[in-house]
């Protein structure tokens, strides 16, 4: 049985997403509602992963100081005297405290709200024989629910969101993700396999 929960477990990565200063912090140039109080289920998370040898992936954004390689939508925050946000080696890009990248995790840098999309994450999770997802972070109805889609879509056999280490800035919009494949720490203590 041992053998089995190990085996599953290097089957599985952790995406721990866009956990960075800008989107955390109370004074974080696009900060979620909510975030700060994920993240002891965030790093609870992680922990747990570490403990089982579980593949953790850091999701994070890092951006031009110009802006160049941002959505449309948000070039007019970046530019002239603006620092826009998680503008690469600026604090805002930097994981919240708590939160540290250690050797044997892998860093991967997004532009847009999926972690796959313009990325080479599935080359990563396939190469690593990664066929089960697990998502933590912010925010839900952007690069969550994005990078979840995307994974269905690629055919990863089980994708599964922690909703109490995922936050929005819109509570009602978090609340509507409980009615997929969610789980949250009380119902992962309760299972002695934990979730794919």
């Amino acid at each position: 049985m041992e053998k089995v929960e190990a085996e599953k477990w290097k089957k599985t990565a952790l995406l721990v997403i866009d956990m960075q200063k800008d989107f955390i912090l109370e004074n974080g140039l696009l900060r979620v509602d909510g975030g700060e109080a994920i993240v002891p289920s965030v790093v609870k998370s992680v922990q747990l992963a570490r403990e089982r040898g579980i593949l953790l992936v850091w999701v994070v954004r890092e951006h031009d100081l110009l802006g160049r390689d941002v959505e449309l939508f948000r070039r007019h925050m970046y530019g002239g005297e603006k620092i826009g946000p998680t503008v690469i080696g600026k604090q805002g890009a930097e994981l919240v405290d708590g939160l540290v990248i250690k050797e044997g995790d892998y860093k991967l840098v997004k532009t847009r709200f999926s972690a796959f999309f313009s990325t080479h994450l599935h080359s990563l999770l396939k190469g690593s024989e990664i066929d089960s997802i697990v998502v933590v972070g912010v925010q839900t109805p952007n690069c969550i629910r994005q990078t979840v889609f995307d994974a269905v879509a690629l055919d990863y056999q089980s994708v599964t969101v922690i909703v109490d280490a995922t936050a929005a800035a819109t509570p009602a919009v978090h609340e509507e993700t409980r009615s997929g494949d969610v789980l949250n720490w009380p119902n992962l203590d309760q299972q002695k396999g934990g979730a794919t």
